[in-house]
């Protein structure tokens, strides 16, 4: 009974506890029961929880995978993932299948284009010849427009190498894409078709669409100079439909290679950007050109060797690669260097200048399809 009504004065869960009469006085009931000062918190603690002080449930954090955006806030050139969800595939291997076959048909269908591309450009030519000569006659005896401003676009327009004027396009679908990055209500499709990401249900569209997306401003801007610095010496190099083939195809093989990478590391996340494709037209005016002359935008006193300045970019991205850098896509760049050096030193052989089949066929095909308003079967 003594016990209960200590117990009970400890909890604070009952009335007050008074001595029976005849009884012990209560501080000589608490001088001969109560424990070492240690315990007797310990125990009071314990029976405060039992009363109603329960202690606060623990917060659980939702445990993130390797695909959280926690890895992809790491750079600023990546748009912020957190709501998207990926889906890594259990065999990895497997995932690399559909993009391997994108990219070998892609591939062959960008070159082929390009050499039909080719074809009806040298066909058309005589003709543009001609009106060209008409157009200037009629615009010696035509009254001019002086302050037209169409006249001032054509004459810029002119005055641009072969290479800026075919970049150009290539410019303004990257400024297009980048301005559809600034809609709120289009983010998740631009996440899931303008980024590639070998966890992403779409694979095969994003290796061609990233090519053209950029999410930050720098970034872009970055690209599109370095595009626009090397556009002469390439399209010189490769001529304008041909440069087209090689940009668009190292946009895709660069995103292939980056897919094996992040499948035999196991670091998933988006990459875009066109730097795999202008590490291509780099690596191959460095080859071809190895003595040139280059220099970075910002400390124009250095120059270096274009030789070297590949040497340098190729040990960089490797380095990236091995030791898992995340600030850019090395494993991109390299796969878009490496891709430059093999196509200037034996692919040109190999793809372009076998074209001629494809022509003949092509060739055929024109002078053989029957004319407009009916001909002879």
């Amino acid at each position: 009974m003594a016990w209960r009504g200590w117990a009970q004065r400890g909890w604070g869960c009952g009335q007050a506890w008074t001595p029976p009469a005849g009884g012990r006085s209560y501080e000589e009931l608490t001088a001969a029961l109560a424990p070492s000062r240690l315990l007797r918190r310990r125990f009071n603690f314990f029976i405060q929880q039992k009363c109603g002080f329960r202690k606060a449930p623990r917060k659980v954090e939702p445990r993130r995978s390797d695909t959280s955006s926690e890895a992809y806030k790491r750079s600023a050139l990546i748009p912020p993932v957190e709501e998207t969800a990926f889906y890594p595939s259990p065999y990895p291997i497997r995932t690399l299948v559909k993009p391997l076959f994108f990219t070998v048909g892609f591939t062959g269908c960008a070159f082929g284009s390009a050499a039909i591309w080719q074809y009806e450009s040298l066909k058309s030519r005589v003709q543009s010849y001609f009106d060209g000569i008409k157009a200037d006659w009629l615009d010696s005896i035509r009254p001019q427009k002086e302050g037209d401003f169409r006249k001032e676009i054509n004459k810029w327009w002119n005055n641009l190498s072969d290479g800026q004027r075919t970049v150009t396009g290539i410019i303004a679908a990257n400024v297009f894409v980048f301005c559809l990055w600034r809609v709120p209500s289009l983010q998740r499709t631009m996440i899931r078709y303008f980024t590639s990401n070998p966890a992403s249900k779409v694979l095969c569209s994003p290796m061609l669409l990233s090519t053209f997306s950029h999410f930050s401003l720098f970034h872009m801007a970055a690209n599109m100079y370095v595009l626009w610095s090397f556009s002469s010496s390439i399209v010189n190099i490769l001529g304008q439909e041909q440069f087209m083939a090689v940009y668009l195809s190292a946009g895709v093989i660069s995103n292939f290679v980056s897919y094996v990478c992040k499948v035999a590391t196991g670091r998933y996340g988006p990459s875009l950007g066109a730097s795999g494709a202008i590490m291509t037209v780099l690596a191959a005016v460095c080859t071809k050109i190895p003595e040139g002359r280059l220099a970075i935008i910002f400390l124009p006193m250095f120059t270096f060797t274009a030789g070297n300045a590949l040497k340098a970019i190729i040990a960089m991205d490797t380095a990236g690669m091995i030791l898992g850098w995340k600030f850019f896509d090395h494993a991109a760049h390299l796969g878009g260097a490496l891709f430059g050096i093999w196509y200037i030193t034996y692919g040109h052989e190999l793809i372009w200048k076998n074209r001629e089949p494809l022509v003949k066929i092509w060739h055929e095909m024109r002078t053989n399809s029957p004319k407009k308003g009916g001909g002879p079967k």
